[in-house]
């Protein structure tokens, strides 16, 4: 484990307060609960481009690829930065489906690339303290999709 200095906790606090603010607080709630997708046409029903949903898709998006951007670039500690976030592999988890398709459309092979890169040591960072966590917390992500969905349709029949 590295040492973590002042700066590097400041930077992290920082990150945390963005996260906290209310356009990207509803944009991650929104994205958490809604942006289930198995391909480009789900994307596009879910989100279509102008669409406030496409904004928090790009909003979610851009912002974990930053954080990612600065973690991979060692600006905060990796082992203090994975101690207390795991959001950014939830959403990597749900984008993934949909990945190669986005990265042929906009012609560019790396996007997301700081995000992919940091989920992946993240999961290994898990798997060596907590074997088999990766998996149980999918089976969890995949429980609370469900409920989600159960919670819409029963809404929906009145």
């Amino acid at each position: 484990m590295g040492e973590v200095t002042n700066e590097q906790v400041n930077l992290m606090l920082r990150l945390f307060e963005e996260r906290r603010e209310v356009r990207l607080r509803e944009a991650r709630e929104w994205f958490g609960a809604s942006f289930h997708v198995k391909s480009m046409e789900d994307v596009m029903r879910i989100c279509p481009p102008g669409s406030k949903e496409n904004g928090n898709v790009r909003m979610v998006l851009g912002y974990w690829e930053m954080v990612a951007s600065i973690v991979n670039r060692g600006l905060i500690d990796e082992d203090f930065f994975f101690e207390s976030n795991g959001e950014q592999w939830g959403v990597w988890e749900q984008v993934k489906p949909v990945i190669s398709a986005w990265r042929a459309m906009f012609s560019s092979p790396k996007f997301l690339g700081n995000l992919e890169e940091q989920c992946k040591r993240l999961e290994a960072w898990r798997e060596e303290r907590n074997p088999g966590s990766n998996e149980a917390i999918r089976k969890v992500m995949a429980q609370m999709q469900q409920a989600v969905q159960a919670a819409k349709t029963q809404a929906a029949a009145g």
